[in-house]
């Protein structure tokens, strides 16, 4: 698999203007953008009691290794604003490293590919969108059929502002 792919989500604030200084923040350090998913609107998941998340996917080339695109995308969520308190709390700017290539890593910090793809329709529906074929290199099923399967109920439709 070849490959990048960030999931953006932001349901603070102005969401939509948020998801397009995190592109921007991400391409002033390296990162090519080389193909953006529609923006989705979908419930919060984990924690419903706070507003509507927008999230993006983007399939992104770097030259950075795994570990230091992870510090780069914190760097750029403390420059947008993000304070990390809850887990699935409300945030500002989120930004996952969903896949890397066929880069297989589990450590304290980083979780590659990202654990929650295959529960979260959020992540598949704009995976499916830019890239339906795309094999997760752990469960050997393309991005349709993670998607096909996902017991995930919570609606995702494309957002217009």
């Amino acid at each position: 698999m070849e490959g990048i792919f960030l999931l953006l989500g932001s349901n603070m604030g102005n969401r939509q203007k948020v998801l397009v200084k995190a592109i921007e923040s991400l391409e002033n350090n390296g990162i090519t953008i080389l193909k953006k998913s529609s923006v989705y609107e979908t419930a919060a998941w984990g924690k419903t009691d706070q507003q509507a998340f927008l999230n993006q996917v983007l399939q992104v080339d770097t030259g950075h290794p795994p570990q230091k695109l992870l510090k780069l995308i914190l760097a750029i969520e403390l420059e947008l604003g993000r304070i990390r308190k809850a887990k699935w709390g409300e945030r500002l700017i989120d930004i996952d490293i969903l896949y890397y290539h066929n880069f297989i890593l589990k450590d304290d910090n980083l979780e590659i590919p990202h654990a929650g793809i295959p529960q979260r329709r959020f992540t598949l529906i704009p995976l499916v969108e830019i890239n339906p074929d795309l094999v997760h290199p752990t469960m050997y099923k393309s991005q349709q059929e993670l998607l096909d399967n996902c017991k995930d109920d919570l609606e995702v439709s494309v957002f217009t502002s």
